[in-house]
């Protein structure tokens, strides 16, 4: 109805007036009210306490130690195709990632002692061959292990190429802490390449039977699904078949509803028990 005129209210005061009073008073209170702010987020993977834990999570799989800084001059065949396995994350010869850190270690510090060994990595690339790394080529990465350019060199490539792509598609996934470990430990092992057993097939294998929460989905559930997968992709390499390291670590800390990582954990690898307090 179209009013030509206000119509005055008992008090005095016009009706469009009073409306305009009382709803300013209104919109002051609602304005008074303090919100309500939501809780912070719990820390990532990449918080530095998390970050240590992470560290000495996939050392006591790798090494079988809690001691990862003391893992910078390890080298080994451990016979699973890859040719040496060395340092804090196990770079390999055979899979590019350990020329990867020693072009980037002759980058910092050229004529370190590994440099010569440049052209030989080069060729050993995607096999498990020695050639032109033998004899020497283990005593010299562990010399080279005493130098702090090194041990940074280690640290550096271990974020770009694992840590950091890790805890980025973890949180892109909606994933907590627990997660974005999952997600670490499955690159270190599978790497992130477009295999059968890596680390994107493990990652699609889990979506045919659950979501992440990014997608609306149960963060347990999602994790089960991943975990289920990544002892499916251990299970493909004879050297990987001991699925410990999900089995009695990474599935313990789900069952406990410990989505964020927090110590204390307790978890065995390979029949080894391991705590954090």
């Amino acid at each position: 109805m179209h009013l030509g005129h206000d119509t005055a209210s008992p008090s005095g005061v016009s009706r469009r007036t009073f409306v305009a009073l009382t709803g300013a008073a209104a919109l002051g209170a609602l304005v008074a009210v303090p919100r309500a702010t939501a809780a912070p987020a719990a820390p990532g993977l990449d918080d530095p306490a998390k970050k240590e834990t992470a560290m000495k999570l996939v050392s006591s799989a790798e090494n079988s130690s809690l001691d990862w800084k003391a893992q910078y001059g390890y080298i080994e065949d451990i016979g699973d195709g890859r040719g040496y396995t060395a340092g804090i994350i196990g770079f390999c010869s055979g899979t590019g990632d350990m020329l990867d850190l020693v072009q980037l270690y002759a980058d910092r510090r050229p004529g370190n002692v590994l440099a010569p060994y440049l052209p030989a990595l080069r060729r050993v690339d995607g096999t498990d061959s020695h050639a032109g790394l033998d004899p020497d080529f283990p005593g010299s990465w562990r010399t080279a292990a005493g130098d702090a350019v090194f041990q940074q060199a280690q640290n550096d490539e271990r974020d770009r190429v694992y840590f950091n792509p890790a805890v980025h598609r973890g949180k892109d996934d909606g994933l907590r802490a627990l997660g974005q470990f999952a997600y670490y430990d499955a690159i270190v092992m599978h790497g992130d390449g477009t295999d059968a057993t890596g680390f994107g097939a493990i990652r699609e294998r889990a979506l045919r039977s659950a979501r992440p929460p990014a997608q609306g989905g149960d963060e347990t559930a999602y994790l089960d699904a991943f975990l289920d997968a990544r002892v499916w992709a251990m299970k493909q390499e004879e050297a990987h078949s001991d699925t410990s390291r999900v089995d009695t670590a990474q599935r313990v800390f789900l069952r406990n509803g410990n989505l964020d990582l927090n110590p204390p954990l307790d978890w065995e690898v390979y029949g080894d028990s391991y705590h954090i307090g």
